[in-house]
């Protein structure tokens, strides 16, 4: 396997500021696996979590399912702290180990200018970053018809 920035680890402690959940316009995208735990985790039908949580985005490959945002931008299930955690997407479980933050130590400094857990606290191993990057693979996002 070829070396990567990230083979000693990367330092990193969520600090419970929100900041990925809140405030910014952005997609939380959803795959079948999100879909069926959020639906079962709030007692919904997926048809109809999706109609009334979720919307479609066009990112130029068609449409993808993505949750709603509130009018602030807040996720759509943020109040005062995330209402869905035991059952939450892969993409907020896994942040920031995504393929773009860790691509490169550059973007992952990047990445923390927009969270302060980013470089501080517990060292994560490879192992740990590498599990995660293989959870969102596994977990490709839904798209149109799909559903």
């Amino acid at each position: 396997m070829l070396p990567t920035f990230y083979d000693q680890g990367l330092k990193f402690e969520c600090t419970q500021c929100h900041a990925c959940c809140r405030h910014d316009p952005g997609y939380v995208f959803l795959s079948r696996q999100d879909l069926d735990t959020l639906a079962a985790g709030v007692g919904m039908d997926p048809k109809a979590f999706v109609e009334k949580h979720c919307r479609w985005v066009d990112l130029g490959q068609g449409l993808v399912l993505s949750l709603k945002e509130k009018k602030n931008f807040d996720c759509i299930f943020w109040d005062g702290g995330c209402t869905v955690y035991p059952h939450r997407p892969a993409q907020c479980r896994t942040y920031p180990f995504w393929e773009g933050p860790v691509a490169s130590p550059e973007k992952w400094k990047w990445e923390g200018r927009f969270c302060p857990g980013i470089n501080h606290g517990k060292l994560r191993g490879k192992d740990e970053i590498e599990a995660a990057l293989a959870l969102r693979r596994a977990n490709p996002v839904l798209h149109q018809g799909e559903v």
